[in-house]
């Protein structure tokens, strides 16, 4: 195989195993180019079982043997000790290899982020790769990050997410130059923390080849006024978790509504086609790249079916075909000469 065309997966990874994801390999086989073929991780008896019921496989789909699976609910410190000769472990290292140009995990998102940072190392000068969320709007996605990953952020963590974020943008979702912008409590250049105003006035300094858009508030993801909107991992968490109970909320009080009464129920079922496009995008995208490692990893959630798999494989080869990696070293480069020219400054600027 190729390295240009091979994407890796972890084939035992998620709630499911091998009858979600080597079914969401067939799919994401029926839609990529036939040049792209598939190395596929986990019990040789069992993966084979589940290949041979796809013959758009065959010919597409190599298996390598590995005796263990990291648990979802595992550490990732006794993930990382018992790594070596798992799935996930073995995935992630044929992108090191050079055998693959991107792996796909549905397993433990601590493990895969552990193993992936340990085999791949980081890029940039991150503590961990930031988690995206792909939040959806009314007219269409905004990328938020960190969502969780990095808790306590500097001005220059926040601004590398921003350069990060804005790269990734471009290439999972197909916009020429996306907006960026910072969360924080207000829109005025006075507001906020330390930390978030300095990275504004970084942003701002035109340093950086980014359409930056200044201070965003919570409320404007939904509205999608910028397209990669940045902040630290415990406010992104707050602000994933907060917005999932709601969507939950909102989506339980729907249903409650359509099927409380007879005319209730008839008025769901002629329009059904309309509340499942509701449905759906109400729902987040079910996979996440690892961003900032020396290599392309998407983790897909533990739980996802078959057709979210096949989109996580799509986005991790787009990302491993686009030059976003490219974008963020030239981007990173220019920040670490920013901070070391201009740090009082800016400090001065933003108080």
């Amino acid at each position: 195989m190729t390295r240009s065309l091979v994407i890796s997966i972890d084939a035992m990874g998620g709630d499911h195993g091998p009858a979600v994801v080597v079914p969401g390999v067939a799919r994401a086989a029926e839609i990529q180019p036939d040049g792209v073929r598939f190395l596929l991780h986990g019990d040789q008896t069992l993966v084979a079982a589940e290949v041979a019921k796809h013959p758009r496989l065959a010919g597409r789909a190599e298996i390598r043997h590995a005796e263990r699976v990291i648990a979802m609910d595992e550490k990732p410190a006794t993930a990382m000790r018992r790594g070596k000769g798992t799935s996930m472990w073995a995935a992630v290292e044929a992108v090191k290899a050079g055998e693959a140009l991107a792996a796909v995990s549905a397993g433990n998102t601590g493990a895969l982020m552990a193993i992936s940072t340990l085999i791949l190392r980081m890029s940039v000068d991150v503590d961990r790769p930031p988690l995206v969320a792909s939040w959806p709007g009314s007219k269409g996605v905004t990328t938020v990050l960190d969502v969780g990953a990095n808790v306590d952020c500097d001005a220059e963590r926040l601004v590398e997410f921003a350069i990060m974020g804005e790269a990734f943008h471009r290439a999972a979702h197909g916009v020429a130059r996306p907006t960026v912008g910072l969360i924080n409590v207000g829109v005025e250049d006075v507001k906020g923390h330390e930390e978030v105003r300095q990275a504004h006035a970084i942003l701002r300094s035109g340093r950086f080849d980014l359409d930056y858009r200044g201070f965003v508030e919570g409320d404007c993801l939904s509205k999608n006024a910028v397209d990669v909107a940045v902040t630290d991992g415990f406010t992104g968490n707050i602000m994933l978790k907060a917005a999932e109970g709601t969507a939950r909320y909102v989506s339980s009080e729907l249903r409650m509504a359509l099927t409380g009464s007879l005319p209730a129920k008839l008025g769901a079922l002629l329009a059904r086609r309309r509340l499942l496009q509701f449905r759906a995008r109400m729902n987040p995208p079910r996979a996440a790249p690892l961003l900032g490692l020396n290599g392309v990893v998407v983790k897909c959630h533990g739980g996802a079916a078959d057709h979210d798999f096949a989109d996580a494989i799509r986005m991790a080869t787009d990302l491993a075909q686009s030059d976003f990696a490219v974008e963020i070293e030239r981007n990173m480069r220019q920040l670490t000469a920013a901070v070391a020219e201009s740090s009082p400054a800016v400090v001065d600027g933003a108080a």
